[in-house]
């Protein structure tokens, strides 16, 4: 199985994220499954691919040509693709993908949750979909949502559409059944 972890470039995040991101990695390689990522060699993108390789899995980086400057990418994948924009390496990402996992992250990690969740709810896709909510992180993007509920812009079914785990042992085993629910949903 080929799973898409969407996550934080930055280097500067605290120890608890990389150390989670790190974890996934290995439970992934353990669970058989493909990371599938940006291919970014710090952050959560570079603390996950470090578990993979670690526990000696596989690993597709998807990376627009742009950001192959010194330092950047992750050269050590399994395989790598290049792409010319963002765009084309998202939906590189999406295709390659059985699965997404979004982890700690900024505004592109948000892009690429809501995007998957977009297509979801539009049904163009029923792709597992997991929030990794480590140390609560996404605990404010959850109360959003359950703004946007409570005020009728969005339905409540919206949480039949992706599953809130808030390990990464939980994360990786919701994937791996491929059904059921993991036992953390709510704030």
């Amino acid at each position: 199985m080929r799973v898409c972890v969407y996550g934080a470039s930055s280097s500067r995040i605290a120890p608890v994220y990389k150390e989670a991101g790190r974890e996934l990695g290995i439970l992934m390689a353990d669970a058989d499954m493909t990371l599938i990522f940006g291919g970014g060699q710090t952050g959560m993108m570079g603390a996950v691919l470090d578990g993979i390789q670690a526990a000696g899995g596989d690993s597709i980086g998807v990376s627009p040509r742009f950001f192959d400057v010194d330092g950047v990418l992750a050269k050590s994948c399994t395989e790598f693709y290049f792409t010319e924009t963002m765009r084309q390496r998202k939906q590189m990402m999406e295709e390659l993908a059985d699965a997404f996992i979004m982890t700690p992250g900024s505004i592109g990690t948000y892009e690429e949750f809501f995007e998957i969740l977009t297509l979801k709810q539009l049904k163009q896709t029923d792709k597992p979909l997991v929030v990794l909510n480590t140390n609560g992180f996404f605990d404010p993007m959850i109360q959003m949502l359950t703004n946007a509920i409570e005020q009728d812009f969005l339905g409540d079914y919206i949480w039949e559409l992706f599953e809130i785990c808030d390990t990464p042992r939980k994360a990786v085993d919701w994937i791996g059944q491929g059904s059921g629910k993991a036992e953390t949903r709510a704030l």
